[in-house]
């Protein structure tokens, strides 16, 4: 969830007759596509100028570099002893990351993100544990006063931040708005994380790369998928080496320190990007071994890769009628010294 996830949508399948109208543009930090098949042009077009004007109206509301949006207005709000009323959209995002922090033990946490007053991961520097306790006195959902619609942040500094879930739920509402539009075939990506609109024009599923944790310009492995959403989280989305040893932007909230021994990165394919999103995030912060049980217990298909690029996949797959997967029940194949169908 945290940063950007690269990928590279590859095409798959021979579309008689549509043509396929490719829509770039930045937004939420990094760059974003909504890619559609339709016969007609004209409504291809609409479709995809309707997915990023829903992307860019998520990103007015809930980024934390806008004053006028309602993550400052919350923020702001914080220490006041005033409590804020939001409006539903909102209070089920905040409903959303309350169950994530339930589920998860406390580590999918949004009040996490004032760790970066201590953390400059451009600069490469690592900060002493006496600059980080102050900070980390902020962090911590249980401090949150949250009654719905009604949200209170008790100390003066404290903040939420939506950026580590909000981009999943952006492509989840664009591919619908661009379904609403009369789009049935293509996907919205953004910075990596894709929400399907619908397979392609003759039923074939999408093509899509999943980039090596330690080689960026390789794919990993390919997924095909006809339906739902794909989201990935890595280690090398922000990180830096110092002492031989690796810091990355996967921050544990209880003790303000990046994670150690975690996994190098992980994908999960779900019904919606959101779910998808937050499962890899959760797994990520688990650690290797915590972070593989979490992603079975869950059920959905998942391909995670460990620190020796060892493959883990697991869950299920039923395959979308007229798809062609790579195995039959799974949609990942893994790209090492040969290709093999996992698991």
């Amino acid at each position: 969830m945290t940063g950007a996830r690269e990928r590279t949508p590859r095409e798959g399948g021979q579309d008689a007759g549509a043509g396929t109208l490719r829509h770039a543009f930045r937004a939420m930090g990094g760059p974003c596509e909504v890619r559609l098949q339709a016969d007609d042009p004209a409504l291809a077009a609409r479709a995809a100028r309707a997915a990023e004007a829903e992307v860019r109206r998520l990103e007015a509301r809930f980024s934390r570099y806008r004053a006028d949006s309602i993550a400052s207005r919350i923020n702001r709000s914080a220490g006041s002893g005033t409590a804020i009323e939001v409006d539903a959209e909102t209070a089920a995002l905040i409903d959303y990351a309350q169950t994530a922090w339930v589920q998860s033990e406390g580590l999918f946490d949004i009040t996490s993100g004032v760790l970066r007053r201590v953390w400059d991961f451009h600069a490469a520097r690592v900060p002493s544990q006496a600059e980080i306790a102050p900070v980390l006195a902020l962090v911590g959902w249980q401090q949150v006063r949250w009654r719905r619609p009604w949200l209170s942040l008790p100390v003066a500094g404290m903040e939420l931040d939506f950026g580590g879930y909000v981009k999943e739920y952006a492509a989840d509402r664009a591919a619908a708005a661009a379904r609403t539009a009369g789009a049935c075939h293509g996907f919205v990506e953004l910075g990596g994380d894709i929400a399907l609109v619908g397979p392609h024009a003759d039923g074939a599923p999408w093509r899509i790369g999943i980039r090596h944790p330690r080689e960026p310009a390789r794919a990993a492995a390919e997924l095909r998928l006809a339906r739902g959403a794909v989201a990935s989280s890595g280690d090398y989305e922000r990180c830096f080496e110092q002492g031989g040893r690796r810091y990355s932007h996967l921050l544990d909230p209880r003790s303000g320190w990046p994670v150690q021994g975690g996994l190098a990165a992980a994908s999960v394919v779900a019904g919606q990007c959101l779910v998808a999103g937050t499962a890899t995030t959760i797994a990520m912060l688990k650690g290797a071994g915590d972070g593989l049980r979490w992603l079975q217990a869950l059920g959905l298909p998942y391909l995670a890769v460990d620190h020796h690029g060892t493959p883990h996949p697991g869950g299920g797959w039923t395959a979308a009628p007229g798809a062609d997967p790579p195995c039959e029940d799974y949609p990942f194949v893994w790209r090492g010294d040969e290709a093999r169908c996992l698991p």
